[in-house]
């Protein structure tokens, strides 16, 4: 039985940070269903993934919200439903009729989360944007380059994902438990540029202790120094070090085979280039596998970096089946761990589109009332 066993969810279609939303919920037993557009009833919500791991353990249907049935079917399932996960533009949801203050008055105990990248209120609230510039408002895209070179983004790790989608399914869960106590709904406003502030936390702390500076690049975590780096080896793969105590540093002179009294002192900053030149050139000499050989089971906080296709290979993510197959597709397993409720990552019921009928059923749709709603294509 999954930890959120018995909690009904609508995912309103979305791009990628809403649907890891209601990914998350969805492995831990959540009854999680997209409301997608019509295939005919213009551009529908792009799948670039024909089985893509965020439909996992979901039904879904499809609703014209071009029409007053179709917003009335979704209304019905406000109804039915704890949580509503949104990822408009403000007043997009309002324009519907199916706005939270609506969707309150329809079910006092609806969780209703909104997520979007600027948030709800602001000026860039209805500006478009994605990852790259959610990030870059919060300040953490700033922390991510080498010295004198520009910013490079995580990929969209940080503000979809991250400060995105897991933080928004962490206000759900907050706002679930006070239901708890209260009987009450709420509005999550979850926004990715609040997100990624957020996780850049501990560098705001660092920067007023004068901890750090805003040369970046040259500070301990962000790639100024030796110990908290990656390295090239011979194979032209790589490994990442971050060896910061001096117990776990002492580790990794051994195993490259340096003796310490050669070199710098550990924190003596200036000199961090030429240690990490060193570094490098020891590094080189050996391939991946081999520096794997010398420091597994080693304290020294070296580890290889794996591409993708690699991961599942690796003796300690076979051990902790860190991965696995759904539908085909090798992906991530539900994650944290629960001893009694586990996640589990289960197939989707169906194609998009293909659970229709067996919702709106559900939700106390006769055939009659169904065969009409499909012949005036207000489902599909």
């Amino acid at each position: 039985m999954g930890a959120l066993k018995g909690i009904k969810i609508i995912e309103m279609a979305g791009l990628a940070p809403s649907p890891y939303c209601g990914m998350l919920l969805s492995d831990f037993g959540a009854e999680v269903v997209i409301v997608d557009r019509l295939t005919k009833g213009g551009p529908e919500i792009p799948n670039i993934m024909a089985k893509s791991p965020f439909n996992r353990g979901k039904q879904s249907i499809r609703v014209n919200l071009k029409t007053k049935q179709g917003v009335a079917i979704v209304r019905d399932m406000i109804r039915d439903s704890d949580v509503l996960i949104e990822p408009y533009r403000p007043g997009v949801m309002e324009s519907l009729g199916l706005g939270p203050g609506e969707a309150l008055a329809l079910n006092q105990g609806l969780i209703y989360a909104r997520m979007t990248g600027w948030g709800q209120k602001g000026p860039y609230a209805s500006m478009a944007g994605h990852d790259i510039n959610y990030i870059a408002l919060s300040g953490a895209l700033s922390l991510f380059r080498k010295k004198g070179e520009k910013p490079l983004p995580p990929c969209n790790l940080l503000g979809d994902f991250a400060g995105g989608g897991m933080l928004c399914a962490m206000g759900i869960l907050l706002a679930l438990v006070e239901r708890g106590r209260s009987g009450k709904g709420q509005v999550v406003d979850a926004a990715m540029v609040d997100g990624a502030a957020n996780i850049a936390t501990l560098f705001y702390g660092l920067l007023a202790h004068n901890l750090m500076t805003l040369d970046i690049g040259t500070n301990m975590l962000d790639t100024g120094a030796p110990f908290y780096q990656t390295y090239e080896t011979s194979d032209g793969k790589f490994m990442a070090v971050g060896a910061i105590e001096a117990r776990f540093y002492a580790e990794l002179l051994e195993g490259l085979g340096i003796d310490p009294s050669l070199l710098p002192q550990q924190l003596d900053t200036p000199k961090w280039p030429e240690i990490t030149e060193r570094f490098a050139a020891v590094f080189k000499t050996k391939t991946r596998e081999e520096w794997c050989a010398i420091f597994d089971g080693k304290d020294a906080c070296v580890a290889p970096i794996l591409d993708l296709d690699e991961v599942e290979k690796h003796p300690h993510n076979i051990e902790r089946q860190l991965l696995v197959t759904v539908d085909g597709v090798v992906q991530p397993a539900p994650a944290p761990r629960l001893s009694r409720t586990p996640g589990k990552a289960t197939e989707p019921a169906g194609p998009r589109g293909s659970n229709t009928r067996e919702v709106l059923s559900a939700l106390g749709y006769s055939e009659k009332s169904l065969a009409a709603l499909l012949k005036d294509e207000i489902v599909e």
